[in-house]
């Protein structure tokens, strides 16, 4: 084969190849667009005025969420306002300058908040020890705070539906509770509300859009403290799942979404004595602190 035949094949190969990425990553956005959305309206998560504050940590699913969002906002039926807020927590070796240029680049508004939680942190825990959910009870009183002085109505975080099967798992094999992450939480005091827009999203869709995207990605393991986790052992799990029984993970959502008190054992949901089922749950409220040592629905408040 002459070297202009074999130039011009390579070339109409590459093409085509081309071609074909761009359909799937066409077909991947418009997937995930509609999911987002589908989750935004069954869950009333943004309503006309909101300001929502989409929380990025630097990783794939924040990248994405923010993505998504800001596409779902030329054409949505109401007004809304998006700002992005990262938190530097003064973690060594973290590349402060990668947010900001990629979010000044969007042309959309952003703000850096500064706090050496690291620090704290590494006082208060052992070395050795996890230190993921300390450090996501400062992230959450930090950005919450943030949130009320700013008027946001709304605090997006990047939670994906992998990450609430996840949190439903982690609960019962060592909270001793049937409880996930909700699409919406209301913080107790009533100052702030929480929203997972991807929580209809596949946590395998958002890697490959991720990769598509070439999103900025910056690490979680800055802290050293991200080996061993009871939640990398659960993810793992799924993965097999997911490769050797296709499906498994979809009717475990379904189920999440598709619940029965009359056919549990919990007294405070499900009235056995009159057959009915109680108006509220054992926690109070949707929102109730837990003990610390148990509350995994609280564990990864950016999803890092």
């Amino acid at each position: 084969m002459s070297d202009a035949l074999t130039a011009t094949f390579d070339s109409a190969a590459f093409s085509e190849a081309e071609k074909t990425q761009k359909r799937e990553f066409i077909k991947l956005q418009k997937r995930l667009r509609r999911e987002t959305g589908q989750a935004i309206a069954d869950y009333s998560m943004i309503e006309a005025g909101d300001k929502v504050m989409c929380c990025l940590s630097g990783g794939k699913d924040s990248y994405a969420m923010l993505d998504i969002l800001l596409i779902l906002q030329k054409s949505a039926p109401v007004d809304f306002e998006l700002i992005a807020v990262n938190l530097d927590q003064k973690q060594p070796g973290f590349p402060e300058e990668v947010l900001p240029a990629y979010l000044s680049a969007l042309g959309i508004e952003y703000h850096i908040i500064e706090r050496d939680t690291y620090s704290i942190v590494k006082d208060k825990i052992p070395e050795g020890k996890t230190t993921c959910g300390l450090c996501s009870r400062l992230r959450r009183g930090i950005l919450y705070n943030f949130a009320e002085a700013n008027g946001v109505t709304k605090i997006a975080l990047g939670h994906h539906r992998d990450d609430l099967l996840e949190t439903l798992l982690l609960n019962m094999f060592y909270g001793g509770k049937l409880k996930s992450m909700p699409p919406v939480l209301h913080s107790d005091d009533g100052r702030n509300t929480v929203i997972r827009p991807l929580a209809y999203c596949r946590e395998k869709d958002l890697t490959r859009y991720a990769q598509m995207k070439e999103f900025p990605i910056i690490p979680c393991n800055l802290c050293g403290s991200q080996e061993n986790l009871q939640r990398q052992v659960i993810k793992d799990m799924f993965q097999t799942w997911d490769e050797q029984h296709p499906g498994r993970l979809e009717t475990m959502f379904r189920a999440l979404c598709n619940v029965e008190p009359s056919h549990l054992a919990d007294n405070s949901l499900y009235d056995f004595k009159q057959g009915e089922r109680q108006t509220t749950g054992s926690s109070g409220s949707v929102g109730e602190a837990e003990p610390e040592s148990a509350d995994y629905g609280r564990l990864n408040v950016l999803n890092v």
